[in-house]
């Protein structure tokens, strides 16, 4: 069963505005990858990162829809040692956002296959890490892309 990380936008995307053509793509994307998870056709995965960004996160709405999502997460991913250390190199060889180097290191330590996120800049920084994932916009993972 292919292993799935979704970057924490993924789980708030259909809160964005659908009047823009990317986002309501992607937001239709996530639902999908959501729908996927829960006929068991792929695995998704929930980490301590997307814990600690849902709760600093300020909308109660977006919180409460992000908790019922990470139920559909069937694989969690504690804080360990090597997460840590492979955030630091990620960080500094793509030149990441420290969160977003986090991300990529639980979907890299759980051996996922997808690394899904919106993030463009992301998506061309992660690149350089030369990864055995595919690092993915969610539309582009829905049409096989």
């Amino acid at each position: 069963m292919k292993l799935v990380y979704l970057d924490y936008n993924c789980f708030q995307r259909g809160f964005d505005d659908p009047r823009q053509t990317k986002i309501r793509l992607e937001a239709t994307a996530c639902e999908e990858i959501f729908a996927r998870a829960e006929r068991g056709d792929i695995k998704l995965i929930w980490s301590f990162m997307h814990q600690d960004e849902n709760i600093t996160c300020p909308f109660i709405e977006r919180k409460i829809e992000v908790d019922r999502l990470s139920a559909i997460c069937k694989k969690r991913i504690g804080p360990e040692s090597e997460i840590l250390s492979l955030a630091g190199d990620f960080q500094r060889k793509g030149r990441l956002a420290s969160k977003d180097a986090v991300h990529i290191a639980c979907a890299h330590y759980a051996g996922c296959m997808f690394f899904i996120t919106c993030d463009d800049v992301l998506i061309r920084r992660a690149k350089r890490l030369k990864l055995d994932m595919n690092v993915i916009n969610p539309v582009d993972y829905i049409m096989g892309v």
